[in-house]
């Protein structure tokens, strides 16, 4: 569970960036948080990852307060989190199984133990056949199903996706949702920042909307009329 209270946030240059925002986020729910540039949306993520301290206010992320963590523990807390980002942060002189078992390499996981999730992992983003290609050879679509996997290889309880679809064309972004879809039903958290009014009145999932560092709508199967 993800328990965001009264938290705010005021950079040093003035800037609110959230303006007491409280949200409760269960266990394997599929949550997207939108609205415009500048209405808090990444602020609130880069808290999530312990990038930015909130200025007062609470953040709890399955009984951990991340106000209380120790700085020598956040590595570790960061490693239980899945994290996609918009511009995919593929590793370019690695293939796409290396991509994959990096994530593993980092927490110090067994060659077994990488032969055996690495595959696994690339059968359910639909890439088993695209193990030796490098990220220049695949389409745009390919290459976030790679990073998605990377962000799944160590089992996180909750996933993170940032403008997941931002770069991609219409079908793909369609299939990466799906994608993010299918791993949220096996028990996943998931919770997607996105612009794309498209995808959240595809999905119908909760949606929060943010405005000037408010939550101004907390909606389940949220649909956005266009302005």
């Amino acid at each position: 569970m993800i328990e965001i209270t009264n938290v705010c946030k005021t950079y040093d240059t003035g800037n609110k960036a959230l303006r007491n925002i409280t949200i409760t986020i269960e266990d394997g729910e599929f949550v997207f948080i939108i609205g415009r540039s500048g209405s808090g949306k990444s602020t609130l993520l880069k808290m999530l990852l312990k990038e930015v301290e909130p200025t007062s206010g609470k953040i709890v992320v399955n009984d951990m307060n991340l106000g209380k963590m120790p700085r020598r523990y956040v590595p570790k807390y960061r490693r239980k989190l899945g994290v996609v980002f918009q511009d995919f942060r593929l590793l370019k002189d690695r293939n796409v199984y290396e991509n994959v078992a990096f994530a593993q390499r980092v927490i110090g996981a067994s060659t077994r133990k990488m032969k055996e999730r690495v595959p696994n992992m690339l059968q359910l983003v639909g890439l088993s056949a695209k193990y030796k290609y490098y990220p220049q050879q695949l389409s745009g679509g390919e290459q976030q199903r790679v990073a998605i996997a990377r962000a799944l290889i160590n089992r996180p309880e909750v996933l993170l996706a940032d403008e997941p679809t931002g770069n991609l064309d219409h079908h793909n972004a369609i299939e990466i949702m799906k994608l993010l879809d299918l791993i949220n039903q096996k028990g996943t958290t998931v919770i997607v920042v996105t612009h794309s009014n498209e995808i959240v009145n595809m999905m119908q999932k909760r949606v929060i909307t943010m405005d000037r560092g408010c939550i101004i709508s907390d909606e389940e199967g949220g649909f956005i009329h266009e302005d």
